[in-house]
């Protein structure tokens, strides 16, 4: 069997509201950008890493990522975002089978994310697969068939849906379950609100992620 590259796309596209606005990933965390962090932790999990970002480009030219903006206007969250990359995906590497997608708010979840998001879907024979973790499901996590391609786009288009949760339901989802690595950590802990900011940082400085 020929080997099938996969895909990630990391999720930058939204508007940051509960942040006050801006980039969250541009956002400093233990002296670094959050998004040097999720690179870090996704690039060597798949084959091609692309970059799901609306506005001006510029702003992440040094990262030397592909940068894709939404297919779909009007900062219609993170399922454009997958669309967007599975669009890509189809355009670019051909013989890609998977999408990966990981948030740009949440710098801890495993560097094995991958792996075992694929090896508990070829277990389990299901279409896609998803991340969990302290009984909650974390969609953005997410492991993506490119061949859906087209039924997401009609999805988006004719029928309007943007939650993840209500598209996803319609097939076969295993739910892979990560624990806590570290004194109680849930490894997919996101920044939404400058107080999440500011737990990360702690998080950091005690060295429990």
């Amino acid at each position: 069997m020929a080997y099938e590259p996969i895909v990630g796309v990391l999720l930058a596209g939204g508007l940051a509201r509960r942040m006050g606005g801006g980039d969250k990933p541009l956002k400093t965390l233990g002296g670094r950008p959050i998004l040097d962090q999720v690179i870090e932790r996704s690039s060597s999990q798949v084959d091609t890493l692309i970059l799901n970002a609306n506005g001006e480009h510029d702003r992440f030219k040094d990262y030397g990522l592909e940068i894709v903006a939404d297919v779909i206007e009007g900062y219609a969250g993170p399922l454009a975002g997958v669309l967007t990359g599975m669009e890509w995906a189809r355009s670019h590497i051909p013989k890609a089978r998977w999408l990966v997608s990981f948030a740009c708010d949440a710098p801890f979840f495993p560097t094995d994310m991958v792996s075992r998001l694929i090896a508990e879907q070829e277990k389990s024979g299901t279409q896609m697969a998803c991340a969990h973790s302290n009984g909650r499901s974390h969609p953005v996590f997410a492991l993506w068939p490119v061949s859906l391609v087209d039924d997401l786009r009609m999805a988006m288009v004719e029928e309007n849906i943007r939650k993840i949760d209500l598209w996803t339901s319609r097939y076969n989802n295993v739910q892979v379950e990560f624990d806590n690595v570290r004194e109680n950590v849930d490894p997919f802990f996101n920044i939404n609100r400058p107080d999440d900011l500011a737990e990360a940082e702690k998080l950091i400085k005690n060295q429990t992620v």
